[in-house]
């Protein structure tokens, strides 16, 4: 029988986990921002350049020319993806394994450090660039890779319940 007190709001604490992503992303990309020119390149080791770029999409640019619809479009998929996981976190009880509200709170926070770009430039800071000779990747940011992280630890949050939720006996 599961009670009111199964489901207590503890997951909520994690919510620091968020506002730390923000405010390291912050910071990085203002630092970036004063310290560089737009297109700007500092080699930091073969593989690595910090370069300031300015991306109105998405994730490898996706709807980078589009005509501008596209920033409204993400500010407001970043504020229902965010709103989901405080409700999500707000629901989780409160035994959950950490690997959970961490990982929401991370896709949390990076979301909403590229929703503050997206709002006061209507563009993304990203300035972490790495290549492999000439082959280069897409440029990306402190809350890229929270959101990068935190869906791969969702990944294994789900890999793990569907172990946990596996019957004795039953195969690997």
């Amino acid at each position: 029988m599961s009670g009111a007190n199964d489901r207590k709001p503890g997951a909520l604490r994690w919510l620091w986990l968020a506002a730390a992503v923000i405010v390291a992303d912050q910071l990085t990309k203002a630092l970036i921002v004063i310290g560089l020119e737009l297109y700007e390149v500092v080699d930091v080791l073969p593989v690595l350049e910090i370069t300031r770029l300015h991306n109105t999409g998405a994730a490898f640019s996706l709807l980078a020319d589009a005509s501008g619809w596209q920033r409204w479009f993400f500010v407001g998929l970043a504020t229902a993806v965010s709103a989901g996981i405080v409700y999500w976190l707000r629901n989780l009880p409160r035994d959950s394994a950490a690997f959970l509200p961490a990982a929401l709170a991370l896709v949390m926070g990076g979301a909403l450090g590229n929703l503050v770009d997206r709002i006061w430039h209507g563009h993304v800071v990203d300035f972490l660039h790495f290549h492999w000779g000439a082959a280069y990747f897409p440029a990306f940011n402190v809350a890229d890779s929270c959101i990068t992280v935190g869906a791969g630890l969702l990944i294994l949050d789900a890999l793990l319940e569907g172990r946990r939720k596996r019957p004795a006996g039953a195969g690997p």
